[in-house]
């Protein structure tokens, strides 16, 4: 088998595109001038800034003026939830909804506002990974101040109703704030037709340089301001625009979004192999996650007996980049917490690989992956006394079998 470079870790990050480059560069060398300065080079810049603005805004159904660019999904997550919370105590509204597996930009600030006062209602996700909207109604008190879910899982690639969960929250007079960062690009979004209030994305998940994204703020919510300083996005969010980055994101969001149903239909059917000639090939597995409403790319699977961390350095000796969860966590030993979130003992979660294919994979390319990973899976297995623990179905380990396809 001939070896192939693959990079199926897209989830993480993604290369920069020819067309957004080529879109960024004059603004690095030529039309270089400081946004805020009234002579020609600088007005050019800042036209470029605002052409950008609103080339977002005709993609996701919104005014200009109701995108704010950010470092960030990370960055609008914080904004987001830190703002509309700060807004809402002084009137007594103290608590926040989200879920058990959301990115930790959004665990991390709510675990930081309950130490503030407030106190955090943590949606469960099922085994599948989703939650439903009457879980959000159910969950929704006097009290209530707003409901942060994400549009897809960032490692199970399972995407949420947000429309119908946007629908609850405004039935019932809550704020909606959802971080697409896995979403956009993958799911046609609209934020006026969905209800969506507020709404965070980054520009690397989709062929933009990393260090940008935004945060869409619905008109009529004002949130405090994030950095003090000039008057940049409307004196919110203070410093010199990136004026490369935020053309280059315009760029990739309108190509990202050009044609999804068509993208999504040859994506998932490469996925869709991969996921079925790994479980058929591979004993002692699972793939984590429903596969109905899943992100086209996403592909996450658990190997019994399987040390993730060895599972990765060997499929990159074979040249696939894999991950065993968010990259944002990838330093960790501890198991992924959206895995545990779905009911998985550790000793299932900690063998688990997270693909996530996008152009230009090949089925040919699947089919190299469902090799590779079968003969490193075996590979590692062999190596492991853990391994013949199991396949004896040894004392301790008959549970971790109920969760995962036969030993033989």
């Amino acid at each position: 088998m001939e070896k192939r470079y693959i990079y199926a870790d897209n989830s993480a990050t993604t290369k920069v595109s020819e067309s957004v480059l080529s879109e960024m560069l004059p603004y690095f060398t030529e039309e270089y001038g400081n946004p805020s300065s009234i002579y020609r080079l600088g007005r050019n810049a800042g036209r470029a800034v605002e052409d950008a603005r609103a080339r977002i805004a005709a993609v996701f159904g919104c005014q200009p003026s109701e995108i704010y660019f950010t470092s960030g999904g990370s960055e609008a997550d914080n904004w987001a939830i830190k703002g509309a919370a700060d807004k809402l105590f002084a009137k007594g509204k103290k608590h926040i909804i989200t879920t058990a597996f959301e990115h930790h930009a959004v665990l991390h600030t709510c675990e930081y506002l309950a130490k503030k006062g407030f106190e955090i209602t943590y949606l469960p996700v099922g085994d599948k990974g989703y939650v439903t909207a009457k879980q959000v109604e159910d969950a929704i008190r006097e009290d209530t101040a707003l409901v942060t879910i994400m549009y897809a899982n960032n490692e199970i690639g399972t995407i949420m109703p947000i429309p119908e969960i946007a629908e609850v929250c405004h039935k019932k007079g809550v704020l909606f704030h959802t971080d697409a960062v896995q979403a956009v690009g993958n799911v046609p979004i609209n934020v006026k037709e969905q209800g969506i209030d507020m709404m965070s994305m980054s520009g690397h998940k989709i062929h933009a340089q990393k260090g940008i994204g935004f945060l869409y703020v619905r008109k009529g919510i004002v949130l405090p301001n994030l950095i003090h300083g000039g008057g940049q996005e409307k004196g919110r969010r203070a410093g010199t625009e990136n004026v490369p980055a935020i053309v280059g994101l315009a760029r990739a969001v309108e190509d990202a979004c050009a044609d999804i149903p068509a993208k999504t239909r040859r994506i998932s059917a490469i996925r869709d192999h991969i996921i079925d000639g790994i479980l058929s090939s591979v004993p002692a597995s699972r793939l984590n996650g429903g596969i109905e409403h899943r992100l086209a790319g996403n592909i996450n699977i658990s190997f019994l007996g399987v040390e993730g961390e060895s599972l990765l350095l060997m499929l990159d000796m074979n040249g696939i980049c894999a991950s065993s969860g968010s990259a944002c966590t990838s330093g960790s030993l501890d198991p992924s917490h959206v895995l545990l979130s779905l009911g998985l003992p550790h000793e299932v979660a900690h063998g688990s690989m997270r693909l996530s294919i996008a152009d230009p994979i090949t089925m040919e390319d699947g089919d190299y992956i469902i090799e590779v990973v079968k003969n490193v899976v075996e590979k590692i297995r062999n190596m492991s006394p853990l391994w013949e623990d199991i396949k004896n179905k040894k004392q301790g380990t008959e549970r971790w079998l109920s969760f995962v396809s036969p030993v033989e």
